[in-house]
Parts: C-alpha cells; sequence; structure tokens
C-alpha cells in the first residue's frame, strides 16, 4: 500500500492559491506550524511540485495573477 499514488487535479488557479498558501509556512519554520514530520515530508513535496509545474510563479506579473485568481474563489457579494 505504501508503494501506490494519489493523482490530484487541480485547475491552474486552484494550484496557484494553493502554492502561495503553502510557500508561507516553508518560508517560516514549518514545524513551528505543523508539529509531525511525518505530515512536513508530504508537504514539501506537493508545494515542491506545484513549484515545479508553474510557470506563473517566475513571471512578472505574478502578484496581478495570484490576486485574480483568488478573486475568483471569493463569494461575489
Amino acid at each position: 500500500m505504501g508503494d501506490s499514488q494519489v493523482t490530484i487535479k487541480l485547475t491552474s488557479d486552484e494550484a496557484l492559491v494553493l502554492s502561495r498558501r503553502l510557500e508561507k509556512p516553508q518560508m517560516t519554520d514549518l514545524s513551528r506550524v505543523v508539529d509531525d514530520p511525518a505530515v512536513r515530508a508530504p508537504i514539501h513535496r506537493i508545494a515542491g511540485t506545484l513549484d515545479k509545474a508553474l510557470p506563473e510563479l517566475f513571471a512578472s506579473d505574478y502578484h496581478q495573477r495570484l490576486e485574480a485568481a483568488r478573486r475568483r474563489f471569493r463569494p461575489q457579494d
């Protein structure tokens, strides 16, 4: 069972927003937020996979793209 893999499909908006959210705890000390090393390992792996899959992270208008993606998830008034 430990060798089986799970595939998660995300839209580019979902991936962009999630990548940013996962970046914050990694920029600080993830062990302060997540005390279990067994949980930290998959978080690092997911964050690394997102970083490789998202060319938007390196775009000059990254912050505008991120904010636009966030707006699309917020409820409309």
